[in-house]
Parts: C-alpha cells; sequence; structure tokens
C-alpha cells in the first residue's frame, strides 16, 4: 500500500471510533491505531525516497534543459554574429565596388577627354601640312602652267628655259 492508502485507514478509523458522552473524544483501538502508524512509518520513507528521487530527476533534467538552453543560446548568438559580419563584408565589398567602378567611370573619361585631344591635336597638325602640300602642288601647277606658255624649243643640253621641275624647290617654298 502506498502512504496515502495509510492515512485514509487511520482516517477511517478515527471516524469509526466510538465517541465518548458529552466530550468530543473517542475511544480508538490502540493496537490497531499503532500498527496502522507502524505501517505508515515503513511506508513513508519509501515515499519519500521516490518523492526525493523525482525531485532530484526533476532538477538534473531542468539543470540539462538550462544548460541546453544556454548552449543553444550561444550558438545562436555566434551564428548572428557571423551572419552579421559576413553582411557587413558584403556591404563593405559593395561599396568597395561602386567606388572602383566610379573611379573606372571618371579614368575612362579623363582618358577620352585626352584621346580627343590628341587626335585633334594630330589632326591640326595634319591639317596644316596638307594645306602647305595643296600650297606647294597649287604652285608647281601655277609654275607649270607658266612654263607651258613660255615653253621654248629645249637646246642641246636638255634644259629649257625655266629650267627643269625640282620637287625640292617646291618643299622647300612650302616651308
Amino acid at each position: 500500500m502506498d502512504l496515502i492508502e495509510r492515512i485514509d485507514e487511520l482516517q477511517a478509523l478515527v471516524e469509526e471510533a466510538k465517541a465518548v458522552p458529552l466530550s468530543s473524544s473517542a475511544v480508538i483501538n490502540r493496537d490497531e491505531f499503532l500498527e496502522l502508524l507502524a505501517q505508515l512509518k515503513e511506508t513513508v520513507p519509501e515515499e519519500v525516497r521516490r518523492a526525493r528521487w523525482m525531485a532530484r530527476d526533476r532538477d538534473e533534467l531542468l539543470g540539462r534543459a538550462r544548460k541546453e538552453a544556454e548552449r543553444i543560446i550561444t550558438e545562436s548568438a555566434e551564428q548572428r554574429d557571423r551572419l552579421l559580419s559576413r553582411t557587413e563584408i558584403v556591404h563593405a565589398a559593395q561599396r568597395e565596388a561602386e567606388r572602383m567602378q566610379e573611379e573606372a567611370r571618371e579614368r575612362c573619361a579623363r582618358m577620352r577627354v585626352e584621346a580627343e585631344d590628341y587626335i585633334d591635336q594630330k589632326l591640326a597638325a595634319f591639317e596644316i601640312l596638307l594645306t602647305k602640300t595643296l600650297t606647294v602642288v597649287g604652285r608647281g601647277r601655277e609654275q607649270l602652267q607658266g612654263d607651258a606658255q613660255t615653253v621654248t624649243v629645249p637646246q642641246e643640253g636638255g634644259a629649257s628655259n625655266g629650267g627643269p621641275f625640282d620637287a625640292s624647290e617646291l618643299s622647300r617654298q612650302a616651308q
């Protein structure tokens, strides 16, 4: 029997006891009452051991649960920190990439302006050279036309009055 059943038996013994007239006392069988108390004493330590064992198990279970909860919280915090640091790394990389792209755009624009200036300088120099060349060509044609009007029959040395055409003379005139 368990502890509660023993206590129920004691209660029934007291309730069934004969009442003493004109008092609240009752006559209880002493041997029967003492026997129930002895059984109760024997049962109490077993019940107490079970209760202590259950309390100890409960405390161990609660301790393990607390440790597991702390471990989960710690791991979660570490994972959160890793994710945040990765996020920061990604943001920093994005900012660096944007900075590099802007720097490349600026450099490209500068190079384009420099290239256009260089090409413009070369084209201007080429234009000047072409203008001089056209001037020399024009003078050469004029000279040829002027020589053609004053053409005389060549003499035995092969030279005409105006002399032969000299290209080096044209390049000297252009300068």
